[in-house]
């Protein structure tokens, strides 16, 4: 007897009758989406991490360019020195904090980031200047940890 093609594995039902009501590919493949939304939302429930969380997209897009605190901004990134630089302290471009914790909308950093600065306020480029802006998922990561009371945790 010759082996069953892959299309009798996508709908069995039509080809073995004895596979009928047992889990195939097919089954599997419509899972995924709810599987990785379960995921998702179980990460969405822990709170965001200044040091896992932020200080690693700080690190990888930020730093360069904010290291010592002369460049324009005055702003140091590195990681024992950022929080200090960014939460509760006034931006020099707007009126706004750098981060107001627990009002993302109220952040000069995330208006930075979005690119809607200018509205806000403020001036100069959409950050990371001169690169490609954060991910979605990135800003969305810097957006909860504000709302979630911007914590030096």
């Amino acid at each position: 007897m010759a082996s069953p093609g892959i299309f009798s594995y996508i709908a069995p039902e039509k080809t073995q009758p004895e596979l009928q009501g047992k889990p195939t590919v097919k089954h599997f493949i419509l899972a995924l989406p709810l599987a990785l939304g379960i995921v998702a939302s179980a990460h969405a429930d822990e709170p965001a991490s200044f040091l896992k969380d932020i200080v690693p997209v700080l690190k990888a897009r930020c730093m360069m360019c904010h290291l010592t605190g002369q460049e324009p901004g005055n702003m140091k990134l590195a990681p024992k020195a950022a929080y200090a630089t960014l939460v509760g302290v006034k931006a020099t471009e707007t009126a706004l904090n750098r981060i107001e914790p627990g009002k993302p909308d109220q952040s000069y950093l995330i208006h930075k980031l979005e690119g809607t600065h200018v509205a806000a306020g403020g001036t100069g480029e959409r950050m990371p200047m001169g690169g490609d802006p954060l991910a979605p998922e990135q800003i969305a990561l810097i957006r909860a940890w504000i709302e979630q009371g911007a914590q030096n945790n």
